[in-house]
């Protein structure tokens, strides 16, 4: 780093005169003269004690060049600078902030987090175009009321100091988006917070709140609410109110009863997990329509009421650690849930091996104990109105008012020709061939390219896919789970609009990475194999992929840089032989697995 001046009197010592005045790294004369023409200055991580004045006044003061005698270009003429609008000073070792921080009145966004500020200077008030403020990870014990008169202000970042309250004069920031208030000493939060009729998002994690004023019901538009690691006992019905709320964090508190929701018709998300819940009832899963990942783990809840059903979007049920004996048959019929997690339960009529094998096989047992009435397979018995007394085999039915080709359970060797026959010119999309002993794809399969979305070909004896199978380019679900699998052909990369796809109970040894080609990839089951090694940066391709299933495999390392794959909800690991991340890791879900790899990623 030059130093401004040059080092020409850098090693000669102080003299009897002078006091050694303890060094401090200067700001770089390039940088503000960057500064001065972008509008932003960045300072982070430069072990600042306090703020040098030429950064306070940069737009007051000229340059030191403009008092030479030379002539200026266009880029160095200082009177045409640009306000500064941007200041970052956090990671340094800042304990005040000077009152000149009134002279940057053009400052939208200002960065002090990491510092060790106990307190704020008054003059912070005047900043009245500030948009982003953040004073996160400080020693603030208290702010100055002049911070209200902010009205700009969208995002404000105060978690991680020492505050035991929130003015009430925070309802006055009327534009705010995005309140973290997370890691203080709160006590209570003001009712004016109902105020914030803008907020999106609203963070009062790791606090000592016992109870949340009904009042947060009036912010129309928050989407996600993190109450985490406090003292509530309960969450006021107002909140049932909040039709905009997609994402609700209650874990780590004393709740004994699970709130109910008949307004949150958009809530995707709900965490309720370490908690003393004890009971679940119909009341309140009847207004989850939309929930996509339901966590209550360590509570003490016995069972499940029948009508978890109607959580047709459930993808994600994390019932671990609770006192549950039994699971309703009907649990295996939601269609879209891929991750079941039960571990610490009594579960009594359920095998252990079932439970190992992972959710679609829990899901799959559940399924065949439910109770329905027989369908008399290949008599006369099955057939219905619409059904040929000739064709009992096919179901025309289904055909006509489905759109499904169903020929499951036969134990048939090869699908008849009569049955493709029967489905020309119905617009099939659905396909389900499961349960037979196919050795290969039926090639007539391509027949049906135009329309078809769905195909099921699980529990055959499949040992390769066909190129027929790969001509289905409208495909978005497929199902090939215990086949006798050992790859995938390059030319399934022609699925472009494949989404899901199940590959559980087969003989991979590698990861197909051949679907790293299909970005629309959302949902991988391929647990149950003896796949030994990952290729994150490969599988950082699909940023779609929401949940990824590898357990039970051979896996002896998992790369640091799977972590990068941040758009991940669901990553199944359990039953590798891998070291590291410990079961301990795995256990506290996939948002800790991934930050515990991310941290390991080599820099």
């Amino acid at each position: 780093m030059s130093r401004r001046g040059g080092n020409k009197f850098a090693n000669r010592r102080p003299g009897p005169g002078f006091q050694a005045r303890e060094s401090e790294p200067p700001v770089p004369a390039g940088l503000i003269k960057t500064a001065r023409k972008s509008g932003q200055l960045n300072l982070s991580n430069r072990q600042l004690t306090e703020v040098p004045q030429s950064v306070w006044r940069i737009n007051v003061d000229p340059p030191e060049e403009s008092h030479l005698n030379v002539s200026f270009n266009a880029s160095d003429r200082w009177w045409d600078q640009t306000d500064l609008t941007k200041l970052i000073l956090a990671s340094n070792k800042l304990q005040c902030l000077s009152e000149d921080l009134q002279l940057l009145p053009a400052l939208s966004v200002l960065d002090v987090h990491d510092n060790q500020l106990s307190s704020l200077p008054c003059a912070i008030g005047q900043l009245l175009n500030l948009q982003k403020l953040n004073i996160s990870h400080n020693k603030l014990k208290e702010l100055p009321d002049e911070l209200w008169n902010l009205k700009s202000l969208k995002s404000l970042h105060l978690q991680h100091n020492e505050l035991e309250q929130i003015p009430e004069n925070i309802g006055q920031l009327v534009h705010l988006e995005e309140l973290d208030v997370s890691n203080n000493q709160l006590l209570t939060v003001p009712n004016t917070l109902g105020e914030l009729s803008s907020l999106l998002q609203f963070n009062l994690a790791n606090n000592k709140l016992k109870s949340i004023p009904s009042e947060i019901s009036n912010m129309r538009s928050l989407k996600v609410l993190e109450a985490t690691h406090n003292e509530l006992e309960c969450v006021p019905p107002e909140l049932a109110k909040m039709a905009s709320l997609e994402q609700l964090y209650l874990r780590h508190n004393r709740l004994r009863h699970l709130p109910e929701f008949p307004s949150c018709k958009f809530l995707k998300e709900l965490h309720v997990g370490n908690n003393q819940i004890e009971y679940l009832g119909a009341e309140h899963l009847k207004s989850l329509s939309a929930i996509i990942v339901l966590e209550l783990r360590d509570n003490k809840l016995k069972s499940l009421p029948d009508e978890i059903i109607l959580l047709q979007h459930l993808e994600r049920l994390d019932l671990t650690n609770n006192d549950i004996s039994s699971l309703p048959y009907v649990l295996g019929n939601l269609p879209k849930l891929k991750s079941l997690l039960l571990e610490g339960n009594p579960l009594r009529a359920i095998r252990r091996d079932i439970i190992n094998r992972g959710t679609q096989e829990l899901l799959k047992y559940l399924r065949s104990r439910i109770q329905e009435e027989p369908t008399g397979q290949g008599d006369n018995s099955s057939a219905t109105a619409m059904t040929l007394p000739s064709e009992s085999m096919i179901n025309m039915y289904a055909m006509a008012t489905q759109k499904v080709l169903e020929y499951s359970d036969r134990k048939a060797i090869v699908v008849p020709d009569e049955v493709f026959d029967a489905s020309e010119g119905a617009p099939i999309t659905t396909v389900n061939l499961s349960k037979n002993l196919l050795t290969e794809v039926p090639s007539r399969i391509s027949g049906l390219k135009t329309t078809v979305t769905d195909v099921n070909l699980g529990f055959n004896k499949l040992s390769s896919v066909s190129l027929e199978l790969c001509t289905l380019e409208h495909l978005i679900h497929l199902d090939l789970r215990n086949n006798i699998l050992t790859s995938l052909p390059m030319e399934i990369k022609r699925l472009q609009r494949l989404q899901t796809i199940i590959l559980s109970f087969n003989r991979f040894k590698e990861f197909p990475y051949a679907l790293c080609h299909i970005p629309t990839l959302e949902t991988i089951l391929i647990s149950n194999n003896q796949v030994g090694s990952i290729d994150a940066f490969q599988l950082m391709q699909l940023d779609k992929l929401i949940t990824l299933d590898m357990q039970n495999n051979d896996i002896m390392q998992v790369p640091p840089e799977l972590g990068s794959c941040i758009n991940l909800r669901t990553l199944l690991l359990e039953g590798n032989p891998f070291r590291n991340p410990r079961a301990a890791i795995l256990a506290r879900g996939t948002t800790a697995v991934l930050e515990y790899l991310r941290n390991r990623i080599p820099t």
